[in-house]
């Protein structure tokens, strides 16, 4: 008797989850995106919102809350309520924030659920022209004749380009000298201009300088050459760096305790979305590569992320601006 009251009770609650996913979305979702209008954050949210709405039948309405390296934004979506109707775009600096900030207001990965790793894109190591290393092996050889002379340029403290290049330093044995500017343009007018000589970045626009001659392209930081720049070779294969890796990753998370059903949703909804055309082909001009992943290759791709970045900061010493 208690076993078919508990079967019957289970089977209740199974019904009622089916019909709150159905019923849902039933009014509008906030996507929340920890970043100031522009760039590929803008083109990925937007494009993934649009096609939410057209797919889901109420708006995905985006709320950029740009402030504190995406802390501001990330601490309101790990506050909302779990119930489907916030959701958040996350990029690199999400598993990088922990290992800058012990006193964050959140935990990166328990408060968040994950609903897929969409794209992500490798920063370009470019380096003035009058720089005698055209290669990563002669960048090494380099950077250890002349150890700390050599100035590499960041968009700031904790970065990812930051942390690209202190990771390099680390594997390579090489010691430069970090300059942080406020900002990616900042920087790039220095480097053009011969003020400093080094600098991991993002592609775009480095691979356009690049072509118009005022940087110099020598590798990419992901695990596999670029479909951007084919002629690339990757930081490990060209410096005998066996498992270097630096990558600008982008995914879509939940705050934790959001209904699986409604994740299972959206996680549905978003792999139609970034399979379009439309949605890849703006991003291959930022040499972003669509991945769409599982929610728990998701999560665990964030927990390897951490840890890597936290022991990076940790052993270089970084602190956030």
């Amino acid at each position: 008797m208690r076993g078919s009251i508990f079967a019957t009770a289970g089977l209740m609650l199974s019904l009622a989850q089916c019909a709150w996913a159905q019923a849902y979305p039933n009014k509008p979702v906030r996507f929340i995106v920890p970043y100031p209008p522009g760039g590929a954050t803008d083109i990925i949210s937007r494009s993934i919102g649009a096609k939410l709405t057209a797919a889901l039948g109420q708006q995905f309405v985006i709320d950029n809350r740009a402030g504190g390296g995406q802390k501001i934004g990330t601490a309101l979506a790990a506050k909302s309520p779990a119930d489907g109707y916030t959701i958040l775009l996350v990029s690199v600096t999400h598993s990088i924030n922990p290992g800058l900030d012990a006193r964050l207001p959140y935990d990166s990965v328990k408060d968040f659920a994950p609903i897929m790793l969409v794209a992500s894109s490798p920063n370009a190591v470019v380096v003035h022209p009058s720089l005698p290393a055209t290669s990563v092996k002669g960048l090494i050889a380099l950077a250890k004749s002349r150890p700390g002379k050599l100035n590499l340029a960041t968009s700031g403290n904790g970065s990812g380009g930051h942390l690209a290049g202190a990771l390099f330093q680390s594997m390579a044995g090489v010691r430069m000298t970090t300059v942080p500017y406020k900002g990616g343009g900042p920087a790039y007018v220095d480097l053009m201009s011969g003020q400093v000589e080094v600098m991991f970045t993002s592609p775009n626009p480095t691979l356009s300088y690049a072509k118009a001659g005022r940087l110099r392209a020598i590798a990419m930081t992901g695990a596999k050459r670029s479909p951007a720049a084919p002629e690339l070779p990757t930081v490990a294969e060209a410096g005998d760096l066996r498992g270097y890796e630096a990558s600008l990753w982008y995914g879509i998370m939940a705050p934790a305790a959001t209904p699986p059903d409604i994740l299972q949703l959206l996680h549905a909804e978003t792999s139609k979305a970034v399979q379009a055309r439309d949605f890849r082909d703006p991003l291959t001009a930022f040499a972003i590569d669509v991945i769409g992943s599982t929610p728990d290759e998701f999560s665990t791709h964030l927990k390897n992320e951490t840890a890597k970045w936290t022991k990076v900061i940790r052993e270089a010493n970084i602190r956030a601006d």
